[in-house]
């Protein structure tokens, strides 16, 4: 691996120029690198730094994608590292042409990173030094602990996905000098939400009521307003001084309650182990955004390369090949997802509808679809638009937001299912939905959504650690439960609880006719569904077995 030499340095600069006479913000610093096309596996995805963690799991993953390479060589472009400055990496056979669209690219998801709030927390942090000094740190762990550290590393790895990266999120972006006090954070974010549970609805009614007594108050707004909180519920200041003051702490962390709480890693002959627990969690929360915001990321690089890239002067000669590549990376497919290709095609989506003054009442209420075609109010906002987009959205308020059915027309989406054809034994695929609603949802249903795994304060004790999964619709995965548990009570040191909810029953309708002879895919799949009856259950883990019982 080595820098790129000084002819290709001066191509990524004319990007750099061209990208800033665009709109892209971007430090004027960055790196890049050369490496094979084989090292570039070590280097993907992008969400990872090299051998971050350098254990025994890893290197057999990096075996095993060698392996596949073996047997299928492929070429991957590049891979681009949120640091500060930029890190990335190319194939060291690219020709110039390519290199440049390829630049481009980089620079689309360089900007994205330095942009998105949903990154805040990783714009002032020097990763690069922070991953090095981490990596020094567990080879020096390594030499004292031996494979004691790869369990360690390990425990703390099928726990990393329970961090409260949101909360992280929202102490970052509250104003300093704000000037609310304890009393109302302890209010608004814990007696409403976790004792009192109430609905979004009440819950935006008191907000709104405290706005309206500062506008009448002002600074002196806090006592009129607990005045009515006292009235309505009186057991609000004995549950301040008692959890508000004496137990700040709010369970929605699980990795941080254990290095807060635990008795085992707190004990002068573990505390090693909080170390590679810190630097697990800092690491999760540093790519936190980037999974979710993978269809906005690529789409946002895709965009820019194929945009600025079809401006540029270099592309003379090489429109084929520029063609050949970029289909290969922003086909639409039929069946499954491509986020380069979904979220470049709704990127432009965007700032066409938004060019046009689409995202107005008046658009929103036309039902004729001819009208909704021709209408044109040409505000010219597009390109300022998608700016505000890529700044302030996740992937899930993107698809939630702007994936319609307009869009869903334009490029003749579908959501697709299958049936066994028993004679043939063969799958039949089909088209089992145009709606922009069952799109959205298949694609929702594929972004990444960890469980909401929150410490119950008040049955957590000395004696142990009791969990609960904050049910969504999908029940946890079984075959993760038993190993997961097991590094929980290693590392609380004490039994620990998780209370959950699985299927008790499915319940197939009595009326459901069987298959006939003709009868097509979709009559099938419009049969009556089976009904889920689901129970709440509790998991114990104590000296390493696993039980189960039913709350």
């Amino acid at each position: 691996m080595e820098l790129i030499d000084q002819h290709t340095k001066s191509i990524m600069e004319g990007c750099k120029e061209r990208a800033r006479d665009a709109g892209l913000r971007f430090d004027d610093e960055s790196l890049e690198y050369v490496v094979t096309n084989r090292d570039m596996l070590e280097l993907s995805p992008k969400v990872m730094i090299p051998t971050m963690y350098d254990f025994w799991v890893h290197d057999v993953e990096v075996l095993k994608g060698k392996g596949r390479y073996e047997l299928y060589p492929s070429n991957p472009f590049e891979t681009v590292i949120n640091t500060r400055p930029a890190i990335s990496f190319y194939n060291d056979n690219n020709p110039d042409w390519l290199n440049v669209m390829i630049f481009y690219h980089v620079l689309g998801h360089i900007d994205f990173f330095q942009n998105n709030l949903y990154f805040r927390h990783t714009w002032d942090d020097d990763f690069t030094g922070r991953a090095l000094a981490d990596k020094r740190a567990i080879a020096q762990l390594r030499s004292e602990k031996g494979r004691w550290l790869d369990y360690v590393i390990e425990f703390a790895r099928a726990i990393d996905n329970l961090v409260d990266y949101h909360g992280l999120l929202s102490r970052m972006h509250r104003q300093e000098d704000s000037g609310t006090s304890s009393r109302l954070d302890f209010y608004f974010d814990v007696f409403l939400q976790d004792q009192k549970k109430v609905r979004i609805s009440e819950y935006v009614q008191e907000i709104e009521r405290y706005n309206k007594m500062v506008a009448e108050h002002g600074d002196q707004a806090e006592a009129p307003f607990f005045k009515e909180v006292v009235g309505k519920h009186p057991e609000f200041e004995a549950l301040f001084e008692k959890l508000g003051k004496a137990k700040s702490v709010r369970g929605n962390d699980v990795m941080q309650f254990l290095l807060d709480h635990s008795g085992f890693l707190n004990s002068e002959e573990n505390r090693w182990m909080k170390s590679v627990l810190q630097i697990v969690r800092q690491t999760s929360l540093y790519f936190q955004p980037q999974i979710r915001t993978k269809i906005m990321n690529e789409g946002w690089a895709s965009y820019w390369h194929e945009t600025l890239f079809m401006r540029d002067d270099r592309i003379c000669g090489h429109e084929v090949d520029f063609a050949r590549v970029n289909a290969a990376v922003t086909a639409m497919p039929r069946v499954g997802l491509n986020p380069y290709a979904l979220g470049m095609r709704m990127f432009y989506f965007i700032e066409e509808a938004a060019n046009k003054g689409r995202f107005s009442r008046e658009f929103l209420s036309l039902l004729d679809t001819d009208q909704r075609k021709k209408f044109d109010q040409g505000t010219g906002s597009g390109q300022e638009y998608i700016f505000r987009v890529r700044e302030n959205l996740n992937d899930f308020l993107f698809v939630q937001n702007f994936l319609e059915q307009d869009f869903v027309d334009r490029h003749r989406l579908f959501v697709a299912g299958k049936h066994l054809d028993e004679q043939r034994m063969v799958w039949q695929w089909y088209v089992k939905s145009r709606s922009a609603d069952d799109y959205r949802q298949m694609v929702k249903d594929q972004l990444y959504h960890p469980p909401h795994i929150t410490i119950d304060l008040d049955k957590t004790g000395d004696d142990k650690l009791y969990m609960v999964h904050n049910f969504e619709g999908q029940p946890l995965v079984q075959d993760f439960i038993h190993n997961t548990m097991l590094g929980l009570e290693y590392l609380w040191g004490d039994k620990v609880m998780l209370e959950t909810t699985e299927v008790k029953s499915i319940k197939t309708p009595d009326n459901q006719q069987p298959s006939l002879p003709g009868m097509g895919p979709q009559a099938l799949d419009d049969a009556a569904k089976p009904e889920i009856e689901w129970q709440r259950v509790r998991y114990t883990m104590k000296d390493k077995k696993l039980s189960k019982g039913v709350i």
